[in-house]
């Protein structure tokens, strides 16, 4: 301790201060200073210095992790006469955490806060000059606490509770003898030994209020002489979103009631975090607890110290503390084992505490808290002014339990059988009344554990990023080159441009007489024939004779010869031209020629041809694609996507590999390539792909749901658990969020409806106002209700399985998307049926088992009878089974419906299609005229200008004047080109005599 600052200016009531400091550890005094006597306008400069051991019987590391070194300040009193010993008075406390010993420090120096202790002269003098004193620490240790290989082992776990809410009624601060709201876990802390941590410091409060946030956390120390000292500097409870919580009490519907509770209801606070360092042999111990047994115990109990008899004795038989309310909370502590994860932040249900269930949940075979109950000074020391020495007795007792629960279960199984149900039915009460009282209640608690070092360590992003690299490598954009004839003409433009610069050289004096055209027209003139005869351009001159001009074999010839010379020269004259002109222009640059379909286009031919079964033309689609935009990824994986129909698996790969290879962060195809890795059985590569998908975007459900169906396939419970539960929690985000952009919606019409109603009704007639707002209630009330029907409801049924199964069939994964169906239909928030069987159908149609799609498509049509989808994929199902006329009963009525199909363009086709087949052309032109103006193609204008002439000759064989006047006008006004059609209709106008207004 090296000094102490301000503290003696307010403290002392002379001119001097006599003081010291006394230094506690774990209930221990390790010493005190020395006593000065300093003038109050110095600081104090202690220089005192003490120590203690550490060891595995006394100060163990347990104990420098969830224990401070106390530093306390004392002032000693001038003595009074007649007083034969000298008074002293506390001044104030300190607290100084030795956790940085554990991390790997060998020294560390601190200034911790003094906080004065009440009533006393310092504490008088803070509260009118508000300067807080501090004292300077330095903690030294000659070697470090632990080795390297013991550090990275070790791990330091912090158990922190906070409040429990909605206690029972019949709690009343006020009551007497006092209560002590105590709550206790155990925790394992090296392979044989087990540590209690204790909260023996819960404080009842009334309702009426929130527990303000952010509020600091306390050391399990009880209460010190100076309020503050128990704060642990650093740490604090902050607000918690309702979404991150673990337990119980998590859902929507619970929203309310956990409002309710945490403003208005009784509740007892604690605000308490206790460390503990665990070994290497505690850490597995700790995970393989867990792993066999999820559910963790916390027992909490309502503690009546009982009063004395008269002499200060308690009656002989009768323990000092009693136990009342006894409750339990059972934790599932699985989400520590989840990879990377370092915290979790719960609420948990409070139930009536029975060794029957905790034996059957936990499979402890007694009470934490009433093995402490019988050592009753292990509680009345942990809530004296130190902590020290609070659990020794009961440590070993529960050792010697544990020993002795190890040699009963080393017996014959008959003798253990009888011994465990002895000591539940011996000890069990029959009807737990006081804990029952929780469960009425509702009462919960929250508690948070968090660990220093991770369980189960996670792979860090930068290590999935590389390995992803290793295995697709990142590619460059490829530059595009030039090839054949193109190539001869540029490589002679380059040959050229070096000889241009000669002659720019040599005229540079006609840069100052001439002007740009002259220029041109001097060097075009003077230079052009030595260029071309120039030894530089020779090669250049070879390759155009025989890329260009096709001309390997010599003349016979002298006429050919010359003939072929004059057009060599021609066309090097020109392209010396075209190179001067480029080069001397300012204003001369190569315009990009947009291509004359786009990439949107093509991929939507693309599909005309996937739903044609004309695989061939969609893959020369989606190549022309490739060519416009190489390097872009969405081509690349919709080109893989197109090769998972075809089932050419080997070939989609590539795709998405080199999707990857230019953007290494594409979602679908890093989706993709695990699924195509996990069904070539390379699953560690389908693993790492997953993971670093959800590395990349965090809040993708999709990623997170097939992440978590892949660790199941592998038997990784705890992952698969892990990315579920996140896959939920962001698919609760995004239906969030859509629900408030509803509500929004919703407001903003109902308001802009009821303005619209208030400018109407101001210009009106008195006797109009009044018969206007008698029925103003009942328009509200009807508009209300339109704008309700015409919004979907806010909360959509889906669910993580049903997203990622769309995902996959819309890539024709088929093998992982009927996993997925499988997992929904297992699932206990399962969304609406006829999604499932819609998307079930969907998969049998794909692999060609029409009977199954059938089947699927009628219970879909049982649970939703008017889903548009539905009916377009039965009639999708007709179609291709060759039933026609069912088919277009589908697709009418799906046509028919209120809400549009997911996909109309490929109803237009088929329907329009069905209609020419059968002779209906009056019907199938407005289909595909409705095709042509939402999504038009080659395809839907072609059989739109079929149609139109179908109508023609309908109309010149039934003698319809007017209607072929008309189609004939419409079919020239789409440009109709066919000259076989063109002179069929000809042939026909001049058969009947009408039909051409030209003539």
């Amino acid at each position: 301790i090296l000094n102490n600052r301000e503290i003696l200016k307010r403290g002392s009531r002379t001119d001097s201060c006599l003081s010291f400091v006394r230094v506690e550890f774990n209930g221990c005094v390790l010493g005190d200073s020395q006593k000065l006597d300093v003038p109050v306008d110095k600081d104090v400069v202690y220089n005192f210095t003490c120590s203690f051991e550490c060891s595995e019987v006394a100060h163990t590391l347990d104990d420098v992790a969830h224990k401070p070194v106390i530093l306390t300040v004392f002032e000693i009193l001038p003595k009074e006469k007649k007083q034969k010993e000298e008074k002293t008075t506390v001044l104030g406390q300190a607290v100084v955490d030795l956790l940085p010993l554990l991390r790997g420090q060998c020294s560390f120096s601190s200034t911790v806060l003094l906080h004065a202790v009440p009533g006393s002269p310092a504490d008088v003098a803070v509260h009118e000059d508000g300067v807080k004193s501090t004292l300077d620490v330095t903690v030294h240790v000659p070697e470090p606490l632990l080795s390297d290989a013991q550090r990275s082992d070790s791990n330091v776990l912090m158990v922190t509770v906070e409040t429990a809410y909605s206690v029972p009624d019949v709690w009343n601060p006020a009551s007497t003898p006092p209560s002590h709201y105590i709550a206790a876990l155990q925790m394992p802390v090296s392979a044989t030994k087990e540590q209690v941590l204790l909260f023996s410091n819960g404080v009842l409060k009334m309702g009426g209020e929130k527990e303000p946030v952010p509020r600091p956390k306390k050391w399990p120390l009880g209460s010190l002489l100076a309020p503050g000292a128990e704060v642990i500097q650093g740490l604090y409870i902050d607000a918690e979103p309702t979404d991150t919580d673990h337990g119980d009490l998590t859902d929507i519907e619970d929203k309310d009631f956990r409002a309710d509770a945490e403003c208005n209801q009784k509740r007892v606070s604690w605000d308490t975090a206790h460390r503990c360092f665990i070994d290497a042999g505690g850490v597995a111990c700790l995970s393989r607890r867990i792993a066999e047994c999820r559910l963790w115990p916390v027992e909490i109990m309502k503690a009546i110290q009982t009063a004395p008899t008269k002499g200060g004795k308690t009656r002989q038989g009768e323990d000092e503390v009693q136990i009342s309310f006894h409750g339990v909370v059972y934790m599932d502590l699985v989400p520590l084992l989840y990879p990377g994860v370092q915290r979790i932040h719960g609420v948990y249900r409070i139930y009536p505490f029975y060794e029957s269930d905790l034996l059957n949940k936990t499979q402890r075979t007694y009470s934490v808290l009433k093995e402490l109950s019988r050592t009753p000074a292990a509680l009345s020391r942990n809530r004296a002014n130190s902590s020290v020495n609070s659990l020794k007795a009961f440590q070993s007792k529960t050792m010697e339990n544990q020993r002795g629960n190890n040699d009963v279960s080393k017996k014959p199984d008959s003798q253990g059988k009888c011994a465990q149900t002895d000591s539940v039915s011996g000890l069990e009460p029959q009807v737990n009344t006081e804990g029952q009282m929780y469960a009425d209640s509702r009462s919960y608690i929250i508690i948070e554990i968090a660990v220093e070092k991770p369980l189960a360590p996670k792979r860090p992003p930068e290590e999935l990023a590389k390995r992803v690299m290793e295995l697709v490598p990142p590619r460059p954009p490829l530059p595009r080159r030039p090839a054949g004839a193109e190539r001869v003409k540029t490589t002679f433009v380059l040959d050229f441009s070096p000889l241009l610069s000669l002659i720019f050289f040599s005229q540079s004096d006609l840069w100052e007489i001439y002007s740009i055209h002259t220029l041109l027209h001097t060097l075009k003139k003077k230079k052009i024939k030595s260029l071309i005869h120039s030894p530089h351009s020779k090669y250049s001159v070879v390759r155009i004779v025989r890329e260009k001009m096709l001309r390997t074999e010599a003349f016979s010839d002298p006429e050919q010869l010359q003939a072929f010379l004059s057009q060599l020269y021609v066309f090097l004259v020109d392209e010396m031209h075209a190179a001067l002109n480029k080069t001397l222009s300012v204003d001369s640059q190569d315009a990009h020629q947009e291509p004359v379909l786009s990439c949107a286009q093509l991929k939507h031919f693309a599909r005309e041809a996937e739903l044609n079964t004309d695989y061939q033309l969609a893959a020369q689609y989606y190549q022309e694609c490739l060519i416009q935009e190489r390097s872009e990824p969405s081509h690349w994986c919709d080109y893989g996507a197109f090769h998972m129909l075809t089932a050419d698996h080997l070939k989609a790969e590539e795709c998405f590999q080199q999707a990857l290879s230019i953007q290494q962060t594409h979602i679908p195809s890093l989706l993709m390539c695990g699924v195509l890795s996990e069904m070539n059985g390379r699953y560690e590569d389908a693993e790492t792909f997953f993971e670093r998908a959800t590395c990349v975007e965090p809040n993708n459900v999709v990623a997170w749901a097939l992440f978590g169906i892949f660790c199941q396939t592998q038997e990784k419970c705890i992952e698969a658990e892990m990315a579920f539960r996140e896959a939920n929690k962001q698919l609760n985000a995004v239906l969030l969020n859509e629900s408030a952009s509803r509500a929004e919606i919703t407001s903003d019409t109902q308001s802009g409806q009821k303005k619209d109603q208030k400018d109407e009704s101001s210009g009106n007639t008195d006797e109009a106002d009044a018969v206007h707002e008698e029925d103003r209630p009942q328009n509200d009330q009807e508009s209300k209700q339109e704008v309700q029907q015409q919004i979907p409801p806010t909360s959509v049924q889906t669910t993580i399985y049903m997203e990622t199964v769309w995902f996959l069939l819309q890539n024709y994964a088929l093998q992982m998307a009927q996993r997925a169906l499988a997992l929904e239909l297992l699932s206990p928030d399962r969304g609406t049926i006829s999604s499932y069987h819609l998307a079930l159908a969907k998969l049998h149609l794909l692999r060609g088992e029409h009977n199954s799609a059938e089947a699927s498509l009628k219970e879909a049509l049982t649970d939703n009878f008017q889903n548009p989808d539905i009916w377009a994929l039965w009639g999708h199902l007709h179609y291709e089974k060759g039933d026609y006329s069912q088919a277009q009963s589908c697709y009418e009525r799906t046509l028919d419906s209120v809400l549009d199909a997911s996909d109309t363009h490929s109803i237009y086709l088929r329907l329009g299609s069905i209609y020419l087949q059968k002779g209906e052309y009056e019907k199938a032109r407005p289909v595909f005229l409705r095709a042509c103006k939402r999504s038009p193609s080659c395809l839907t204008w072609l059989r739109l200008g079929i149609a139109c002439y179908r109508v023609i000759a309908l109309s010149f064989q039934t003698g319809r004047k007017l209607e072929a006047e008309q189609s004939y006008k419409y079919a020239l006004k789409m440009n109709l080109q066919e000259e076989s059609l063109l002179e069929e209709i000809h042939e026909l106008q001049s058969r009947v005599g009408f039909g051409n207004p030209s003539f």
